[in-house]
């Protein structure tokens, strides 16, 4: 299998690159090359407009005998979109530009053609002066002339202008600066009330956070249970002292909070007149009816005496 790529080729022992004929080809060959419309132009036949950008498949040949400082000068040929008609332009290496030949106009020339008679103007007038010095003279009495014509026409002009004013130039710039002024000292208080007023609202939300914090603070702080009521003294049965002790020396029961708010349940308190303790049976003596004789009785009251 051959390769696809052949990077080597056989040259046999008897090869003589003296015996394989040159490739003759003519100096004015074209080659097809695809290329952009270098400016605007108009076709000749058909009026169409062939705007700058547009792509065509283009031949390309070299100008014959046409050199610029040994550069070539190519030539290309393409065809109008809408009547097929032939155009041809060549480059311009002279002005870095492109020059339209036969077949179309070039859009928007006035412009350069104008620039490029004024360089020819000045162009000649400068050979001109360095071969004869009494043109220089000339050439600068005619622009100092003209220089003055010109500034007199204009002073003239400023003149009618001012007659035919009616507008205060100088009341309106006046005016102008009293308003920008005014505007600026607007602004200027402006700033200032926006700056107090957050100010205020800045005092008034550090105020309510302190506010809020010493509300918090009092809150979380516990409350000490009062122990001191009136109705200690009825749940207690002897008096006590600051220490604690009891008058007898015994230390003195500790009391519940319960029972302090409640009260006992043998108590008059709360929960006193809902407990009712069930009465013991009462026992009534009953009569003796029976007969005892008279020396028992005597000595029962005896026996009572005692």
């Amino acid at each position: 299998m051959s390769e696809r790529k052949v990077l080597n080729k056989y040259y046999p022992p008897d090869f003589d690159p003296a015996k394989i004929p040159k490739l003759k080809l003519p100096k004015d060959r074209q080659y097809v090359v695809r290329l952009m419309a270098p400016f605007n132009m108009r076709c000749k036949t058909c009026g169409e407009y062939i705007y700058k950008g547009k792509k065509f498949n283009a031949r390309k040949e070299t100008v014959m005998n046409e050199l610029y400082m040994g550069l070539p000068i190519f030539r290309f040929y393409i065809k109008c979109t809408r009547c097929l008609a032939e155009i041809t332009f060549k480059t311009d290496p002279e002005n870095t530009d492109y020059a339209m030949e036969h077949g179309a106009t070039r859009n928007f020339q006035a412009e350069k053609l104008l620039e490029e008679e004024e360089k020819k103007i000045t162009k000649d007038r400068e050979e001109e002066e360095l071969n004869n010095p009494m043109k220089v003279l000339e050439n600068r009495t005619r622009d100092s002339k003209m220089e003055m014509e010109v500034l007199e026409n204009l002073q003239e002009l400023k003149e009618l202008n001012q007659r035919q004013a009616s507008v205060d130039f100088e009341g309106m710039l006046g005016t102008y600066k009293e308003l920008e002024q005014r505007t600026k000292e607007q602004e200027k208080e402006e700033d200032e009330r926006e700056t107090r007023e957050m100010l205020e609202r800045a005092l008034v939300k550090r105020l309510r956070d302190s506010d809020s914090d010493s509300d918090q603070e009092s809150s979380s702080r516990p409350k000490k249970p009062s122990t001191d009521r009136p109705t200690d003294i009825l749940t207690t049965d002897r008096l006590t002292d600051p220490q604690g002790l009891s008058v007898g020396g015994v230390k003195k029961a500790k009391v519940e909070s319960w029972e302090r708010s409640v009260g006992g349940m043998g108590g008059g308190g709360a929960l006193g007149s809902l407990v009712v303790r069930k009465k013991p049976a009462t026992s009534v003596p009953k009569p003796d009816t029976t007969v005892t004789p008279a020396g028992s009785n005597t000595q029962t009251g005896e026996l009572w005496r005692l």
